[in-house]
C-alpha cells in the first residue's frame, strides 16, 4: 500500500499534475508547493521531439492520476465515467462554445470552488451538471420510468 508522497501517514488519492508525487489530501498538497517540493517531470524522448513541447500540466490526467482501487469513496465509478464520455446529450451541450468557455474557466481558475459557484448562474452551465448527476445519481422515478 502506498503512503502519501507528503505526510507519509495517509493513503494517497491525488497526484500532482506537475511532478507527479501523490498526496492525501488539500492541506498536503498545499504543504507540498509551499516547501517548494514541486519540480515538474521532465518530458519524455518522445515528447519532447514533437514540434511543440507540452508541459506536463497540459498532458492528459489519467485514471491512475485519481483514483486507485483502494481510494475510490466519493468517487465516480469509471463505468458512470464512460456513460458520460458516451452521452450524446453531453456531446450535445458541449458543442456550445459559451459551455466550453464556461468550464474551461473553471478549470484554470485558482479557486475552483468560487469560479463553479459563479458558473453555476449560468443556465447552460446548471443544465449541464444537471445532466450529469442525471447519469451519476439517478433519482428512484427515473429508474422506474426507464422500466417501462
Amino acid at each position: 500500500m502506498q503512503l502519501c508522497g507528503v505526510c507519509s501517514e495517509h493513503v494517497p488519492k491525488y497526484r500532482c499534475p506537475a511532478c507527479r508525487i501523490r498526496y492525501c489530501s488539500v492541506s498536503c498538497f498545499k504543504r507540498h508547493k509551499d516547501d517548494d517540493s514541486c519540480h515538474p517531470v521532465k518530458e519524455s524522448d518522445s515528447a519532447s521531439s514533437s514540434s511543440t513541447p507540452v508541459s506536463s500540466a497540459e498532458q492528459p490526467w489519467t485514471v491512475e492520476d485519481v483514483l486507485d482501487e483502494d481510494s475510490q469513496t466519493d468517487k465516480v465509478p469509471l463505468h458512470k465515467l464512460q456513460q458520460l464520455a458516451d452521452s450524446e446529450a453531453l456531446k450535445g451541450l458541449l458543442r456550445n462554445p459559451h459551455l466550453r468557455r464556461l468550464m474551461m474557466s473553471v478549470d484554470s481558475a485558482e479557486d475552483k470552488a468560487k469560479a463553479t459557484k459563479d458558473a453555476m448562474q449560468e443556465p447552460l452551465f446548471v443544465e449541464f451538471a444537471d445532466q450529469c448527476l442525471k447519469m451519476i445519481e439517478p433519482t428512484e422515478a427515473e429508474n422506474d420510468d426507464d422500466e417501462f
